[in-house]
C-alpha cells in the first residue's frame, strides 16, 4: 500500500449522503461514454470556441469613370443678355443630367474663352458641343483649333445643333409666344422669314434652308424664306420684300439665334408684323445639347488631333 492510499484510508468516512452523491456523480460520468448497445463511445477532445475569428473586409465595386465633360461653345456677344441666357440654358442641362460636368466656352467677345475653359479641365476627356445652328467656319476651324491647344484632353466635337426637329419645335413655340395663331396658317397673306446669322460656307446655307422647310411643314404649309443678318443673301429686308411681292403681307420674323445679340435685334426690327424671341432657354435646346453630346460619344473614336487642326 502506498503512502497516499494509506493516508486516504486514515481519513474519516464522509456521511452517507455525501458518499452516495459522490458515487452517483462518478457513475453519471462513466455512463456518458457508453452507448445504448453497451459499447464504449470514442473519446473526442473537447471543443473550444476559436480564439480568433477571421475578419473580412467589405468589398466595394470599382467606381465607374466620370463621363467626359460637356463643353458648350457659344459664339459670344457684347449684349449682356447673351451671357445670361446661355448660363441659364446650361443650368437646365445640369438639371437634366445631374453629375455631368457642364462648362461654357466662348469663341470670342465673352469670357471664359474656349481655350481657357479647356485648360481648366483636368486630364481626361471632353465633348465640345457648339451652340451654333449650322455648319460653318466656327465649327470647322475654330473648334478644332481650340481642341489642339488642349493636349491633356481627349476631345470629340459634336455636330452643331441644327438642323433638327427639336429646333423647329422651339421656333414654333417662340412664334406662338409672339402672337402667331393656328388660324394664321390659313390666312392667304401669312408668311415667315427665318432670320439666321449667315455664313459664307454653302453648307451653312443648306442647313438653314432645311430648317426653313421643316418649319414651313410645322406651320401647315406657310411659306418660310431663310434670310441672313450677314455674309449671305437674301437679307431679312430682301426676304420680306420677296414675300410681299407674292402677296404675303402678314409676315412674321422667326429669330433663328441661340441668344440675344446685335443680329437678333437687327432682324426683329425689320419685322412688319411680329418677331419671335431668340431660342434662348427653351427646354428643347437643353435636350438637344445633351442629344448632340450623346451622339458624339457614340462615335467609335475621336478624330486624330492632326486632322482636327486641319478640318
Amino acid at each position: 500500500m502506498t503512502e497516499s492510499a494509506a493516508h486516504r484510508e486514515s481519513l474519516p468516512l464522509d456521511s452517507t449522503a455525501q458518499l452516495l452523491t459522490r458515487i452517483t456523480t462518478q457513475l453519471g460520468t462513466q455512463l456518458r461514454h457508453v452507448s445504448l448497445n453497451g459499447t464504449r463511445r470514442p473519446m473526442t477532445p473537447p471543443t473550444h470556441p476559436p480564439t480568433h475569428l477571421p475578419t473580412h473586409q467589405p468589398t466595394h465595386p470599382p467606381r465607374p469613370p466620370s463621363p467626359p465633360a460637356l463643353v458648350a461653345v457659344a459664339h459670344g456677344s457684347r449684349d449682356p443678355m447673351a451671357l445670361r441666357t446661355v448660363t441659364t440654358l446650361l443650368e437646365r442641362v445640369r438639371e437634366l443630367r445631374p453629375g455631368l460636368d457642364v462648362r461654357l466656352g466662348h469663341i470670342e467677345l465673352n469670357e471664359p474663352l474656349l481655350p481657357d475653359t479647356l485648360a481648366d479641365i483636368g486630364p481626361g476627356a471632353a465633348v465640345l458641343v457648339p451652340l451654333l445652328l449650322s455648319r460653318g467656319y466656327h465649327v470647322k476651324q475654330d473648334l478644332p483649333q481650340a481642341a489642339a491647344t488642349a493636349p491633356h484632353l481627349r476631345i470629340r466635337i459634336a455636330t452643331p445643333l441644327g438642323p433638327h426637329p427639336l429646333l423647329v419645335e422651339a421656333l414654333y413655340a417662340r412664334l406662338t409666344e409672339a402672337g402667331w395663331r393656328t388660324s394664321d396658317a390659313t390666312h392667304p397673306g401669312s408668311g415667315v422669314v427665318l432670320a439666321a446669322a449667315g455664313s459664307r460656307d454653302p453648307q451653312s446655307a443648306a442647313d438653314t434652308r432645311r430648317t426653313a422647310a421643316m418649319l414651313s411643314a410645322r406651320l401647315g404649309g406657310v411659306p418660310v424664306v431663310p434670310a441672313y443678318a450677314s455674309a449671305a443673301s437674301p437679307t431679312v429686308p430682301e426676304a420680306l420684300r420677296a414675300l410681299a411681292a407674292r402677296g404675303r403681307h402678314r409676315t412674321a420674323v422667326a429669330s433663328y439665334f441661340t441668344a440675344p445679340g446685335r443680329f437678333a435685334a437687327q432682324s426683329a426690327a425689320a419685322a412688319p408684323w411680329i418677331a419671335s424671341a431668340p431660342l434662348g432657354t427653351h427646354p428643347a435646346l437643353a435636350r438637344l445639347l445633351l442629344l448632340r453630346y450623346d451622339q458624339a460619344l457614340a462615335t467609335r473614336s475621336p478624330a486624330p488631333r492632326r486632322q482636327l487642326a486641319s478640318a
